[in-house]
């Protein structure tokens, strides 16, 4: 017997996922009049995948490659204390954000913790002169007062539902699937693949 979720249904492909990068990238443009002082700040593990993915369309609509930043919220959660041990992915913004017009960008926004644990990670760090959010998928259930700027795709789910991003830099294929929850699993990112499997 699998140990593996069941997938209930895929509501995004690897096209799909594709068409909605690009779509954003023109929004952010059309909202910031350009890519002048914008910086693009993904949420690791595939928040920061999908930022690169963005940074590539801005440049060439553009023509302007904007600054890149991964941010890593593993201590900034306030779930922190109940994981004996999270996985560190580490924070690397090689730029000073203070005064930027910073887009952060993650795969799934569902209750806005997450969310909110990186605008203090990011406000631990400098001060931009605005944070704008960007997210693949907007799930609903809301437990913190967070929307996003500007979503890939709007997904109704159930809370005994996961919804999982898997890009081919990291699962090997991409797309967004609505998985069974099991009894007592947290909702959550897709595991990162182990090494060698």
């Amino acid at each position: 017997m699998s140990d593996s979720p069941v997938v209930k249904s895929v509501c995004m492909d690897a096209d799909e996922i594709e068409r909605a990068i690009t779509r954003i990238a023109h929004q952010i443009l059309e909202n910031n009049k350009g890519a002048d002082n914008l910086a693009l700040v993904g949420i690791v593990t595939r928040g920061d995948v999908l930022a690169g993915m963005l940074r590539e369309r801005i440049e060439e609509i553009e023509g302007i490659r904007v600054p890149l930043g991964k941010l890593d919220i593993s201590f900034y959660r306030d779930d922190f204390m109940t994981h004996i041990a999270p996985e560190v992915l580490g924070t690397d913004i090689p730029f000073d954000i203070d005064g930027m017009r910073v887009i952060l960008v993650d795969d799934v926004l569902y209750t806005g913790r997450t969310i909110r644990a990186a605008l203090d990670a990011l406000m631990d760090i400098g001060r931009p002169s605005s944070v704008q959010l960007a997210v693949l998928v907007d799930r609903g259930h809301r437990e913190l007062p967070i929307r996003a700027d500007y979503v890939g795709k709007n997904v109704p789910s159930s809370t005994d539902e996961n919804v999982r991003l898997f890009i081919e830099e990291i699962d090997g294929f991409s797309a967004v699937e609505i998985l069974e929850r099991k009894s007592g699993e947290r909702a959550g990112a897709a595991p990162l693949p182990k090494e060698g499997a």
